[in-house]
This record gives C-alpha cells, sequence and structure tokens, in this order.
C-alpha cells in the first residue's frame, strides 16, 4: 500500500529535497507540496495525504495553527492526516504545543535522509513518532514547566487497570512496546494490546498524546 504525503515548508529547496528523497521510494507517493501552513491546509482538504510533513515555521500561518486546523478539523470535513512535525533545537516549545494538538511526533530538518524515510513509514502505520531521546527530554522539560494537572485529567487515570497504568508509565518513559514486554517479562503482542486499551480508555489517537497526557496528570514527574 502507497502512502500518500504532502511536504508544507516555506523553503522551496526544503520541499524539492524531501520530495525528491519521498519520491524515490516505492512505498511513498508525494501528492503536493505547500510553503505556508494555511496553503497546507487547503493542500491537505483537496488531496487527503496519510502524512503531512509540516514545518513549525512559516510565514501567514504556521504550522502549528496548520496543524490544529487539520487535526481538529469543522463540522463535515472528515478527513484527518498524521502530522509529522519538521523542527530545529530551537522551537521545542511549538512542537510540545503540536503534540497537545495531536501530532504525531517530529523530526529534527538535519536528520539524515533514512531517518526521515523512516518517520514517514512509522507515522502513516499509526504509531507515533517518539524514539529518540530528544523527544523525551523535549517532554520533560516542558512538564516541568507546567504543575500537574488536577480534576479531569488525574481522574482519567483512574479508569486503568493497574497492568494499564504501569504500561502507560512506561511509555511516557520512551520505551518502546519491546522494551516494554522485556521490563513488564510480557510478550510484545500483550503490550500493544494493553497500550491500545490505554489510548481508546483515555479518548487519545496515539503514544505522543499519552505521553503529554501522562505528564500532564503527573502520573509521571520530569526526571524520573
Amino acid at each position: 500500500m502507497t502512502t500518500r504525503v504532502i511536504i508544507v515548508d516555506d523553503q522551496a529547496m526544503v520541499r524539492a529535497g524531501f520530495a525528491a528523497l519521498l519520491a524515490a521510494q516505492s512505498d511513498i507517493d508525494v501528492v503536493g507540496e505547500a510553503p505556508d501552513g494555511a496553503q497546507g491546509v487547503e493542500l491537505s482538504r483537496r488531496t487527503h495525504p496519510d502524512v503531512v510533513l509540516m514545518d513549525v515555521r512559516m510565514p501567514e500561518m504556521d504550522g502549528l495553527e496548520a496543524a490544529r486546523r487539520l487535526l481538529d478539523p469543522p463540522t463535515g470535513v472528515t478527513h484527518r492526516p498524521r502530522v509529522l512535525m519538521l523542527t530545529t533545537f530551537d522551537v521545542d516549545d511549538y512542537v510540545y504545543e503540536a503534540l497537545r494538538a495531536g501530532a504525531s511526533g517530529f523530526l529534527l530538518k538535519d536528520a539524515p535522509p533514512a531517518d526521515l524515510i523512516a518517520a514517514v513509514r512509522v507515522v502513516a502505520s499509526g504509531d507515533a513518532l517518539l524514539a529518540p531521546s530528544v523527544t523525551r527530554r523535549l517532554i520533560a522539560d516542558f512538564a516541568k514547566q507546567r504543575p500537574a494537572a488536577r480534576g479531569k485529567p488525574a481522574l482519567r487515570l483512574k479508569g486503568l487497570t493497574e497492568r494499564e497504568t504501569e504500561v502507560l508509565t512506561l511509555v511516557a518513559r520512551g520505551q518502546s512496546n519491546g522494551e516494554i514486554a522485556r521490563t513488564l517479562v510480557l510478550a510484545e503482542q500483550t503490550v500493544k494490546t494493553h497500550v491500545s486499551r490505554v489510548l481508546t480508555k483515555l479518548g487519545l489517537r496515539d503514544r505522543a498524546q499519552a505521553v503529554v497526557f501522562a505528564y500532564e496528570s503527573g502520573l509521571v514527574a520530569p526526571g524520573e
């Protein structure tokens, strides 16, 4: 199955380079490019991509607002692509907000070509791009600046079983399903089932939102 991708970035050379790299893959089809968030949203609504590569800083409409519009569309719009944010270290706060909005992760713009290709495939498969340690540091850093939530987020944790709570804790610490399986001495498929149930019970879209929720609810404290 071919993954349909659009690239939203205000730098023409970046768009061209990413497009050429991805289009060379037999399982990826680049169906469009846009120079800013507003045009990116319009292009996505027209072409229905599986994944949107979204730069953070752009004129007219930045990537954060564009991601919000794509992931929380108005009534009547049913298509919701996966959004992979493209960023640099100096815009970490934007990335945190993008994860809260429902983006499936982020990738540094100077990452190796193989990482970009792998990231598109990971996100298209329905997973979140949370493996790099920099992602864990980023989320922990911003959770540290925000007090743990009280009320509804914390109460929602009570709907989880003890095992599901353990799994969510390890997801928030950046562990993969395989690592969680080894930590808890479970089959990896069992871990996948627990993760799926956690997302369903908490009304979360993917692992990225689960990590943010775990910090904001107070389940996981920065630095643990």
